[in-house]
C-alpha cells in the first residue's frame, strides 16, 4: 500500500524558468516591458515562468513606478543605480542620454545577472528592449540566451536593422535620398521618414544609433509587439530573411497592451473622472480624443492652430493639453516638459476665449487623462495621435480609428505604415513651404471632420473595427501570436531544463 501511495503522488513540478527583462528609461519603454513580463509569467498554468524586470534610476518617474508596484508576485523588480551624465552637452538628444545610461550601467547589469545566474532559479533568458542592444554582450558573456524586444512594429525594427547598410552605401543625409527605401514586405519609406536620431550625420547620436543597430544582430531573436493582421507581408518577408540567416528570427507576439482591469489608470480615473462623466453625456462615436502621448510636445504656434481647427470643425473633442515647446517635439519624454515659469497651466497657452467658445462641444484637460478608459468609451469615435506604438495598439484594441500626427522617434514610420499599408489612419497635410511643418487650422478642421463623419473616414472606421476583432483573435487558442509566443517560451523552458540538469 505504501508503494501504491508513493506511485499516486503527482510528479514533481519542474522549476520555473526565470526570465530577466531590461527596460530602457522612459514610460514608453517601461510600461510595455512590464506588460511583456506579465505575459511571460501568465504563460501556461502560471507557474512555468518567473521574471525580473530591471529599470534604471536615471529618468525614473512616479507614473511607471506605480505600475511596477502593481505587478504580480511572480515578477520581481530591480533598479540599476543612477549614473552621471554631467559630461554630456546640455543639448544632447534624448537618444544619446538613454544610450549613455545603458552603456554606463552595464557593469551593474553584469553584477545583477551574475547574482541571479548563481541563484537557485538561474536565468533562462535575457530580454532587452530596443535601446538595450549593448546589454546583449553581457548576457552572451554569461552564457545566457539574449533577445531583443521591439516595443514598436516589425516595419520599424526592419528599418533599424537596415541602418548600417544605409550608412555604408550612402553619403548624403537620409532625408535627401532620391528614392524610397524598399524593404521586403514593408511599405516604401522615404529617407525623411526614418527614425529621428539618424537624420543628422553630424549629431553625436548618429554613430551611436548606427552601432546600436549593428548590435541588434547579437540577439537570438526579436520579440515584436505586432500581429499578423497588422503586418502580414512584413512578417512573412522577415521570416524568409531569418531562414536565410540574414537576421535573427522574429516572434510577432502582440498586441500586448494595458487593459482596463490591469492598468494603474483605473484608480487614478476615480480621482479625475470629470472627462469620463463628460463623455457619458455625448453621443456614441462622436468625440475626437486628442493626445500626443507621454512625451509628445507641440509648438506654441501648432497648439494655437490645432485649437482653431478643432473649433472651426464643430466636432466634439476631448483634448489633453500639455505645455508647448518651440525647441523640442519630445520635450516631455523624460519628464522635463515644456513648462514656462510664467504659466501655471498649459491651458493658458490656448487662444483667448477658446475654452469658453467650445464649451458645448469640447473639453480640455491639462496634462493627463485616463487614456484607456477614454479610448474604450462608447462616445469616442476618433483619436488624434502622435502614433507612438503603445497608443496605437491601445487604439487598435479599442477599435478606434486614428488621425496620424507623428512628432519624433519612429513615429513617422508608424504613420506611413498605418496610413498607406494598414488603412487605420488618415493624415493631415502640413502647410506650404516655410511653414516649419505646422498643420494649418483649415487642414485640422477638414481632417478631423473626415475622420469622424467623412466618406474616406468610413473606410478607416471599418478597418479599426476589423483590427479590433483580429487583435482579439491573435491571442485566441489557435491565434498566430499565441503560437509565436509558445514557440519562444518553449525555447526558454528547454534552456531552464538544460541548466537544471547540469
Amino acid at each position: 500500500m505504501a508503494t501504491e501511495a508513493a506511485h499516486a503522488q503527482p510528479a514533481p513540478r519542474k522549476p520555473a524558468a526565470h526570465v530577466v527583462l531590461l527596460a530602457s528609461p522612459g514610460a514608453g519603454h517601461v510600461l510595455p516591458m512590464a506588460e511583456l513580463a506579465q505575459l511571460v509569467v501568465a504563460h501556461g498554468d502560471g507557474a512555468e515562468f518567473t521574471a525580473t524586470l530591471v529599470t534604471n534610476a536615471n529618468f525614473s518617474s512616479a507614473s511607471y513606478y506605480s505600475t511596477l508596484d502593481s505587478l504580480p508576485a511572480s515578477i520581481s523588480t530591480a533598479v540599476l543605480p543612477e549614473v552621471s551624465l554631467d559630461d554630456l552637452p546640455a543639448d544632447a538628444r534624448v537618444e544619446t542620454r538613454i544610450l549613455t545610461v545603458i552603456e554606463r550601467t552595464l557593469p551593474h547589469l553584469n553584477e545583477l545577472l551574475s547574482f541571479l545566474l548563481d541563484s537557485p532559479a538561474g536565468v533562462a533568458a535575457f530580454v532587452a528592449d530596443v535601446f538595450g542592444a549593448w546589454a546583449l554582450e553581457v548576457s552572451a558573456e554569461l552564457g545566457i540566451p539574449g533577445y531583443l524586444t521591439s516595443t514598436t512594429n516589425l516595419t520599424t525594427l526592419h528599418s533599424i536593422v537596415y541602418i548600417p547598410e544605409l550608412d555604408k552605401t550612402t553619403a548624403c543625409e537620409f532625408r535627401d535620398l532620391p528614392e524610397p527605401i524598399r524593404l521586403p514586405g514593408c511599405v516604401p519609406l522615404r529617407g525623411a521618414d526614418l527614425v529621428d536620431p539618424i537624420q543628422d550625420r553630424t549629431n553625436p547620436a548618429y554613430p551611436l544609433v548606427v552601432e546600436l543597430a549593428r548590435r541588434y544582430l547579437l540577439a537570438d531573436g526579436f520579440i515584436v509587439n505586432t500581429f499578423d493582421a497588422m503586418e502580414h507581408e512584413a512578417i512573412a518577408a522577415f521570416d524568409v530573411l531569418s531562414h536565410q540567416g540574414v537576421y535573427p528570427p522574429a516572434y510577432p507576439v502582440g498586441p500586448f497592451v494595458r487593459t482596463l482591469s490591469g492598468s494603474s489608470e483605473a484608480a487614478d480615473a476615480e480621482e479625475d473622472s470629470s472627462c469620463l462623466r463628460w463623455l457619458d453625456e455625448q453621443p456614441d462615436r462622436s468625440v475626437l480624443y486628442v493626445c500626443f502621448g507621454s512625451g509628445g510636445t507641440l509648438s506654441t504656434e501648432q497648439t494655437a492652430e490645432l485649437a482653431a481647427g478643432l473649433e472651426a470643425s464643430g466636432q466634439r473633442f476631448l483634448w489633453v493639453v500639455r505645455f508647448p515647446s518651440d525647441k523640442d517635439r519630445m520635450a516631455s519624454f523624460l519628464g522635463a516638459g515644456g513648462r514656462d515659469n510664467g504659466h501655471d497651466s498649459p491651458i493658458s497657452y490656448l487662444p483667448e476665449g477658446f475654452v469658453e467658445r467650445t464649451r458645448d462641444t469640447g473639453l480640455v484637460v491639462a496634462e493627463w487623462a485616463p487614456q484607456l478608459e477614454i479610448l474604450n468609451h462608447r462616445a469616442v469615435g476618433g483619436f488624434v495621435s502622435h502614433c507612438g506604438w503603445n497608443s496605437t495598439l491601445e487604439a487598435v484594441a479599442a477599435g478606434v480609428p486614428m488621425l496620424a500626427w507623428p512628432l519624433y522617434a519612429e513615429q513617422r514610420v508608424n504613420a506611413v505604415m498605418l496610413c498607406e499599408r494598414v488603412g487605420l489612419a488618415l493624415r493631415p497635410r502640413v502647410g506650404t513651404e516655410g511653414s516649419d511643418g505646422v498643420v494649418p487650422r483649415e487642414e485640422v478642421a477638414v481632417s478631423v471632420t473626415e475622420l469622424i463623419a467623412g466618406e474616406r473616414g468610413a473606410a478607416v472606421r471599418e478597418k479599426a473595427r476589423q483590427l479590433r476583432e483580429a487583435a482579439a483573435e491573435a491571442w485566441g487558442p489557435e491565434g498566430p501570436s499565441r503560437k509565436a509566443f509558445e514557440d519562444i517560451a518553449g525555447k526558454w523552458k528547454k534552456a531552464a531544463a538544460a541548466r537544471a540538469a547540469t
